[in-house]
């Protein structure tokens, strides 16, 4: 059975196995910056099967006016179980009266588009908004 809990910095290994195996690479080349990264994240939620960590929710932001979920992801050996689902769900029950709540996926992955499209999110160009990033 699959339980749901807050986690922290101190399941890196875990974590890294699950980038690993979904080839999330960019999180695997510097150790202590993606500590970093988990030690000052504004909420971790974590599915279990048992004490095994199996897939996350990470969320950056102040949890006021901007949430910004920065991962979500599932071990491939526990893919199409509903996890994720559950993971985005709590996120957005959690932080439901927060401003500005959104996340990022790639623009030509379907898959991540109609799973976020089907909690009613929008696409920026559909509120008449442009994003700016430094790449």
């Amino acid at each position: 059975m699959i339980t749901y809990k807050e986690f922290d910095s101190a399941r890196m290994d875990e974590v890294k196995m699950i980038y690993k195996k979904e080839s999330w690479n960019a999180y695997l080349r510097d150790d202590e910056k993606l500590k970093r990264a988990f030690d000052h994240s504004l909420y971790l939620l974590g599915a279990f099967d048992e004490d095994k960590l199996v897939g996350l929710v990470r969320c950056v932001g102040d949890g006021e006016h901007i949430l910004m979920v920065q991962d979500l992801i599932v071990d491939p050996d526990y893919q199409k179980q509903g996890i994720g689902t559950y993971l985005f769900k709590s996120i957005m029950q959690r932080y439901a009266d927060v401003r500005m709540f959104m996340v990022i996926t790639d623009k030509d992955d379907p898959v991540d588009n109609k799973f976020y499209q089907s909690f009613e999110l929008k696409k920026l160009e559909q509120l008449n908004m442009v994003g700016y990033i430094k790449g």
